[in-house]
């Protein structure tokens, strides 16, 4: 069989997109408060979204729909219909408005760090970078500029951790599953599993690989592209949480990816706040852009509406998810109320998704012969129950903060 070419694409979309703000900061608490025993909850949590977006990029090379409208096929009685509509649309939509401000501010203070100037300023430049990509309606160039960004992580991030020289013996160590025994640290290894494995990068991914790939013959391509994007983003995330495992013993004032940009300047030497802003102004950047593009294929999806990023439909819904993002962040507002209710709702929609995308992937007359086998299936279903003890975290975490 001829081995297609190794060309990134769509996946890296996926890896811009859980590669945020969010989750720079989550692996570097992590790194900083466990060192690198927590280093086997991002292996884990990379090969669960491996499989499934696999299962996603599937759906939409093979069954050629995106994973809102199969929702909507599957669910005929309105009722039940409208009410995953609505969960769908409260969850992605504000859920990505609410975290779009955190996205817009995560990028400009990268930006803050380089040149100077106000973050509130930078972020609504951010934003309206945003966009113009996005009006544009080009998913081809949005899709370069993403991978653009993911390089520039990919080598930040890469370098810093080579650099800091992380102890092989101790990196072993951190594969075994370890801390069960402490509640803290399992809330923060369920954190880096929960910024990895989101519903929201499940819609994106099946429209995406539907933008750019199609039928049988693209399976394969559409499969390594998911494998080595999904791979690099969780290679990314370990590089983050080894640079901050590797800070002095003692630091305790490191409790964000921007404080570590900050406290590795004595370890590495003047550049090093400056690489890790660099990866901070792309971690952002690349997380803006995706969360109003998630928000408008899931939106578009589950209503049937044209997914068409230069409809009328689809820009009405990104322009709202990327108009709250960048006004909060001018206000340098947190909208703690938004953010607890996304915690809520993904904490439901998680584990339905996720079900439901395994229920879809066994189906014969979508996939035909690329339907689910026994070994996909208990995959799936072990990332389920995860799934679901993920969206148990998630609604804890927000209850707690009412």
């Amino acid at each position: 069989m001829r081995i297609p070419r190794i060309r990134l694409g769509p996946g890296t979309v996926v890896a811009a997109a859980f590669i945020g703000p969010g989750t720079l900061t989550t692996a570097t608490v992590a790194g900083v408060s466990y060192g690198n025993t927590l280093l086997w909850a991002l292996v884990f949590s990379t090969l669960a979204t491996i499989v499934l977006q696999e299962m996603a990029a599937r759906l939409g090379v093979i069954g050629g729909v995106g994973l809102g409208e199969a929702i909507r096929q599957r669910f005929e009685r309105k009722l039940v219909r409208y009410a995953s509509a609505a969960l769908v649309i409260g969850a992605i939509v504000l859920g990505n408005a609410a975290y779009q401000t955190g996205n817009l501010l995560g990028g400009a203070l990268g930006i803050a760090q380089l040149v100077g100037g106000s973050r509130s300023v930078w972020g609504s430049l951010l934003g309206l970078a945003a966009f113009v990509l996005l009006w544009s309606g080009r998913y081809r160039w949005i899709e370069r500029v993403l991978v653009a960004m993911v390089a520039i992580m990919g080598a930040v991030f890469f370098a810093t951790a080579i650099a800091v020289r992380a102890d092989p013996a101790s990196l072993a160590r951190g594969l075994v599953p370890t801390g069960f025994a402490d509640p803290d640290a399992m809330l923060v290894a369920l954190g880096l599993v929960g910024t990895t494995v989101v519903p929201y990068n499940l819609f994106l991914h099946a429209s995406a690989v539907r933008e750019r790939w199609r039928g049988e013959a693209d399976l394969v391509k559409a499969r390594i592209d998911t494998v080595l994007s999904v791979t690099l983003g969780g290679l990314i995330s370990i590089a983050v949480l080894l640079t901050a495992a590797a800070l002095p013993a003692g630091l305790t004032q490191v409790g964000s990816a921007a404080d570590m940009a900050r406290a590795l300047e004595p370890l590495l030497g003047r550049w090093a706040g400056t690489f890790f802003a660099v990866g901070l102004l792309a971690a952002g950047f690349s997380s803006a852009i995706t969360a109003p593009l998630a928000a408008a294929y899931a939106t578009c999806g589950v209503m049937g509406w044209s997914s068409d990023l230069r409809g009328r439909a689809a820009r009405g819904v990104w322009v709202l998810v990327l108009a709250a993002g960048v006004l909060f962040s001018a206000l340098a507002v947190r909208p703690v109320p938004a953010i607890i209710f996304a915690q809520v709702a993904n904490g439901l929609l998680l584990p339905i998704i996720a079900g439901f995308l395994l229920y879809v992937a066994n189906d014969r007359r979508l996939l035909g012969g690329r339907a689910n086998g026994a070994a996909s299936n208990l995959a799936g279903a072990a990332v389920v129950v995860l799934a679901m003890v993920i969206g148990l975290r998630s609604l804890l975490l927000a209850f707690g903060g009412l």
